[in-house]
Formats: structure tokens, sequence, C-alpha cells
């Protein structure tokens, strides 16, 4: 199958409205916003924007988000050729933030998506890809599928993940909120902190010589045993099959762009994992405490990030002790510039997802 090239990027977040506003961030974190969440509750979150409190604000502010993110990819001018190719739009929570604001409801795929295709007047296929928090990495896949067999010839994967309540006080209930901030494989991690994003990768085929990041390998792996946890075989398998799918071993990773979203659980078993896979452990880093955990998003949010703070050198600043228990640690500097990297998504459901980046010097 052939590799698939990142041609654009965009990426709008709690950093900023672009990606060297996210860049930055990496090395002076945002504040979160502490919001209520029911009677006693409160909750540290990293919102793009100040909350829109009508319907109608909420949709105009949903469309200037990723009418920003887009033209970040592709253009300002957004040039027909491109809104020709495929549009995947991946998120978990789509419109419920309007729903909470009296939308009547409608079906996803003949409300928010087709409100989308026409604020970006999308003129190629569009499609809908949920699957919890590795819904971006989903529709990754399938952009590289639909490129690679000529379906199209180019592709933009749309994640997506604005305000709503829903998802916040959900994660209360299950009690997998920090009270505070998130520290990706700290001593004192407590949970994690979620965040918006809304993020676009333009995707082409990748071409003899070609100087954008590629997508190598990616697989997607469920296991449904584990619907609110990560499974060590699941997550084994998956960084191992996009390994196998882009022609390398462990051996040649040279960064791991972890999970790691502070949660007491998975982050030591991802740990786990790690040292299982690579008997020299490359250089780790966490975007979490940048972006917050951006669910449906996430995937296409961290890869833009992770492809711009490589390319401009800049990893993020680590902040926390890590757990010594865990065997691992998190890099806030590189020796040389990483050509080869594996980056991880979990998600609810039992989703593990692995994808191997390549940069051509």
């Amino acid at each position: 199958m052939t590799a698939l090239a990142i041609r654009g990027r965009g990426l709008v977040c709690a950093s900023g409205r672009d990606i060297p506003s996210a860049v930055a961030g990496l090395r002076m974190l945002p504040a979160p916003r502490i919001e209520t969440l029911a009677a006693g509750v409160q909750r540290p979150f990293l919102p793009i924007a100040d909350e829109a409190h009508s319907l109608t604000d909420w949709y105009a502010q949903a469309r200037d988000l990723v009418r920003q993110a887009v033209m970040q990819a592709i253009g300002e001018d957004m040039p027909v050729a491109a809104r020709e190719g495929a549009l995947l739009v991946a998120s978990s929570s789509l419109h419920v933030g309007a729903l909470e604001r009296g939308e009547a409801f409608v079906p996803y795929s003949t409300g928010f998506v087709h409100k989308l295709r026409d604020w970006l007047d999308w003129r190629g296929p569009v499609h809908c890809i949920s699957t919890a928090c590795t819904s971006s990495i989903a529709a990754l896949g399938a952009a590289r599928a639909s490129v690679s067999t000529g379906a199209v010839s180019s592709a933009l994967v749309l994640g997506v993940e604005l305000g709503n309540r829903l998802s916040r006080a959900g994660f209360v209930g299950m009690q997998l909120l920090s009270p505070d901030r998130a520290r990706p494989f700290g001593l004192h991690r407590n949970g994690l902190v979620l965040g918006e994003a809304v993020a676009a990768l333009h995707c082409v085929p990748a071409t003899p010589g070609e100087v954008d990041w590629q997508i190598a390998g990616v697989a997607h792996i469920v296991d449904g045993d584990h619907p609110a946890g990560a499974s060590h075989q699941a997550l084994l398998r998956a960084c191992r099959e996009a390994m196998q799918m882009a022609g390398c071993d462990a051996g040649s990773i040279e960064l791991v762009k972890v999970q790691a979203a502070g949660s007491p659980g998975n982050d030591a078993l991802e740990a786990a994992v790690l040292q299982e896979l690579f008997p020299s452990m490359p250089p780790l880093v966490s975007l979490k405490p940048t972006l917050g955990h951006c669910l449906g998003a996430s995937g296409a949010a961290e890869l833009a990030l992770l492809c711009a703070a490589l390319d401009a050198g800049v990893l993020p600043v680590v902040t926390d002790d890590v757990d010594p228990a865990l065997g691992v640690r998190l890099a806030d500097a590189l020796a040389g510039p990483a050509r080869r990297v594996l980056a991880i998504i979990l998600g609810f459901g039992g989703g593990h997802a692995a994808v191997v980046l390549e940069h051509q010097p």
C-alpha cells in the first residue's frame, strides 16, 4: 500500500488558533479553566474559546473553528482541487453541544456532518467515523486506503471535538478526571484533563523524494474485553502491526508519542508494553498537558502538533516527576532529528491505535 504524505496541517486548540501557537504551548503550557460540573465537583478543562451560550453562537463558533483549521491545512483560498478529495470527519461527540443548546435531534450522518460539508463547500465524498478516542486514527487508516487504491486523489482527515457538558460529566461520573492537571507517567498522576480541538490533516500519495511527513503504517486493534481501559496484548499488537506495515522494527523507531494521559492504570499498562516492545527505549513524549485529552480529535490533533514540533526541534516541557515504578521517562530534548516515529492513541470501547510516521532528510 502506498505511503501517505501529510501535505498540510491545521490545528486549533487550547494553546491557540494555529500550529505555531500550539508549538509554543509545548514549552508554556496553557492554563486550564476550572469548571463546576455538579454540586461540589470542579474539574480543569482546556477549551479553545469561551463557551457559546446560545445554539446560534455554538454553530457560529464551530463553523469558524472548522474553517480556520481547514484553511491552515489546504490554504486560505481552499482550492477546489483539494475540496474534491475525500473528507473524513472524526469525532466522538459531533454536535452534542448543539443538542444541549436546543437543537432538534437528527441523525449525525444527515445533521452536523452535512453542515461541515456545506461550511467548507466540499465537493468530494464525505464520511463520518466515530470510534471514540481513536476516531481520527481510524479515519487516517481509511484515508490511506482510499488514496492508495486511487478512489480519490487526496483526503482531508478532520478531527472535531467541541465543548459539551455530556462528555465532561460522563468522565466525572466514571471518576477519570484529575482535580488539577494531567501528569503523564507522573508519580502523583490522578486522572485525565479533557480538551477541545479541531485538527486537519491534508493527505496525498507519497512520491519519491517526498519531503513531507509520511504515514508509513497504521493499525487499529479493538479489544472489547476492556471497554474502559487498555489491553496489553491489543496495544502490543497494534504497535507491531503498524511497524510491520511500515517495513521497520522497534530498533529503528527514534521517538514515541505516547498516550500517557495521566491515568493511574492505563499509564502503567502502556509503560509495560513499551518495555516489552523496545529493548533500548527511545525518547518518549506526551502531548496531553498541552492539548488535553481531545477524545475523537486526539489522533489528528496530536499528529499535527507532533510533526510541527519535530520540524521545529521542540519537545514538551516535563513538569512532574515520573513514577520510577514504571521504568520509563519522558524526554524534553532530542540529541538529533527523529526521522521515524511511533504514535500511540488509546480509546474507550477497547480501541488501540498506532501510527508510524516517517520523514526523509
